[in-house]
């Protein structure tokens, strides 16, 4: 196994001098140009080109989470997993062409902000309170905690500590320079990310045709994972039947055949694309045609995702099962699937190892700070100006969001330091998506209800979120003790433990449509046009001869990948 050289470091050291030059030249001439007021901290408003937007939102969204969590679950499951990253493109074309002309039609800044001038104020603060401690307790602390894991586990497990803080310092010094620094640097992180992670690719699969005898030969090493392991190339996965082992019936819990298309997939990618501060930051500052561009180029780039952050993990298998990598998997003695991207990584040869520990922490830094970015945008705007500081200036806002940042970070080590959350246990990327998906069903209700169709009530609002989370709990925790695992609303399979569990992304499903009915319901019982519903012009949702050239290319390209794996 190598060890990182000078010129590793060397390589790596650049990179963060390149990164912390080219903010403070970003935010330089943002001073100069006088332009340091709330809205240009939290959104960059109107200064973002639309490629700057679609890099920042790859950016942000390729972390830990999917370098380390989904490079774990092509270790376990295989391709199967890229369904998140294919069912986003789509998604994201859904959101630029009929989400983002109602947002910007709007002037709607914060996700908080859309809720208040549909609903009401409680409806507001509600989802304000649960999108902080989210992006906190779940989302923020997970990324830390899996970058600190991967990283270290390429210098040195021992100094898990001191990566996690040096993450955390690299977040925390590129988020104060505001959301303008954040899309900008984004842009340079993302060519890191691309080119280091394809070389990283490229090592694995040629560590796959050497270990079999073929020489330095990537595609022919793409050719031995398809034929040495085809169950990890097919998309839909078959449901288990009595002859099926529990490492099989573990890979359809997280990923559950064709029914997830009908149920969570969509969900989980139209909440998190669509109605997620966190996302739609990056574009709400844009002009309708420049704020489409960019997430349609995301969308584009994200079918290509999977062969970055998914592929090492199925090459870290079949190298596995067939003798190799057995200490880099299991440093500790047990296989972690999560270990299977540092385990390719360790591989890789003098410098490019430091391009790609560079391209992880480029993932991992760009994701905390534009969370960090987005937890400080929902404080400062929801809910101290509101209800704290209503008189608060501009400058005394900036102040706030910084102080704000540098506490959601320190929490978020705090949580970290001994993993208080479990994260290690649950798997890095299923714990992520089943704890979002809690929430994800009624919000999704709620902007969905609320942005086409003019009779949903504030009532049914805050009814609709709370139906979503009792009944997330209800399906997770309860339905299989209180109604069996075989019923015609689901089938619970045994888990690791001995425990019958519903699919997460099918009971996700079925929490969503409960949702819907009941605010369906309550709404019916209201006026027929709510005061408070947006006016929709369908000439809102045009789109123009290059937003539909780019949309046709990328559905064509996406049907090519599921008849080629399904």
């Amino acid at each position: 196994m190598n060890k990182l050289t000078a010129v590793d470091f060397t390589v790596f050291i650049i990179y963060f001098i390149l990164i912390a030059f080219y903010g403070y030249w970003i935010y330089s001439r943002k001073k100069n140009k006088a332009v340091s007021g709330s809205h240009d901290f939290f959104l960059a408003e109107g200064s973002l080109t639309w490629w700057a937007i679609g890099a920042s939102l790859i950016a942000s969204n390729i972390s830990a989470e999917q370098f380390i969590g989904m490079s774990g679950q092509g270790f376990t499951v295989g391709i199967a997993v890229a369904a998140y990253e294919w069912i986003a493109a789509i998604a994201l074309i859904i959101v630029a062409v009929w989400f983002i002309p109602i947002y910007l039609k709007n002037k709607i800044f914060t996700m908080p902000q859309f809720l208040q001038t549909r609903y009401n104020e409680t409806v507001s603060l509600i989802m304000a309170i649960f999108w902080l401690f989210l992006y906190i307790f779940v989302n923020l602390t997970s990324i830390l905690y899996l970058g600190a894991i991967a990283i270290s586990g390429i210098i040195n497990p021992a100094y898990f500590g001191y990566v996690m803080i040096g993450l955390a310092i690299f977040a925390l010094i590129i988020t104060l320079g505001g959301m303008k620094v954040i899309g900008f640097t984004d842009v340079i992180q993302v060519i890191v990310l691309i080119v280091g992670g394809l070389a990283t690719t490229y090592i694995a699969l040629t560590l796959v045709s050497e270990h079999f005898g073929l020489g330095k030969d990537a595609i022919a090493g793409f050719k031995v994972l398809m034929n040495d392991s085809p169950d990890h190339f097919k998309m839909i996965l078959e449901k288990p039947n009595a002859n099926s082992s529990q490492e099989y019936i573990n890979k359809y819990l997280s990923l559950p055949g064709i029914a997830m298309y009908f149920a969570g997939q969509w969900i989980v990618n139209l909440n998190y694309w669509g109605c997620n501060q966190y996302i739609t930051q990056r574009a709400l500052g844009a002009d309708l045609k420049t704020a489409r561009k960019g997430i349609l180029f995301a969308g584009f780039l994200k079918l290509g995702m999977p062969v970055i952050v998914m592929l090492p993990g199925i090459a870290a298998y079949v190298l596995h099962r067939n003798g190799a990598l057995q200490a880099e998997m299991a440093p500790t003695g047990k296989v972690v699937a999560d270990n299977a991207y540092s385990a390719i990584l360790t591989f890789l040869p003098t410098g490019l190892k430091g391009l790609s520990l560079a391209a992880l922490t480029a993932a991992i830094v760009a994701s905390l700070a534009g969370k960090a970015n987005s937890i400080s945008t929902i404080f400062t705007l929801d809910i101290y100006k509101k209800y704290i500081n209503k008189e608060a200036e501009e400058k005394k806002m900036v102040r706030v969001g910084r102080i704000t940042i540098l506490l959601a970070i320190v929490i978020s080590i705090l949580l970290t330091w001994k993993d208080l959350l479990g994260i290690g246990g649950e798997g890095g990327f299923t714990f992520i998506q089943k704890y979002t998906g809690f929430i994800s069903p009624g919000v999704f209700a709620m902007f969905i209800l609320g942005m086409f169709w003019k009779r949903t009530t504030g009532t049914a609002a805050v009814v609709g979120l709370l139906t979503g989370i009792v009944m997330s709990i209800f399906f997770n925790s309860f339905a299989t003790s209180w109604f069996g695992h075989e019923t015609w609303l689901y089938t619970a399979y045994l888990n690791s433990n001995g425990v019958y569990e519903i699919p997460f992304l099918i009971w996700m499903g079925w929490a969503f449509a409960f949702t819907m009915l009941v605010m369906i319901v309550l709404s019916l019982a209201g006026p027929k046009i709510n005061p408070k519903a947006f006016e929709i012009d369908k000439s809102m949702f045009k789109v123009s001869p290059s937003i539909l050239a780019m949309i046709v290319i990328t559905l064509l390209i996406l049907t090519m990948l599921y008849v080629r794996f399904w």
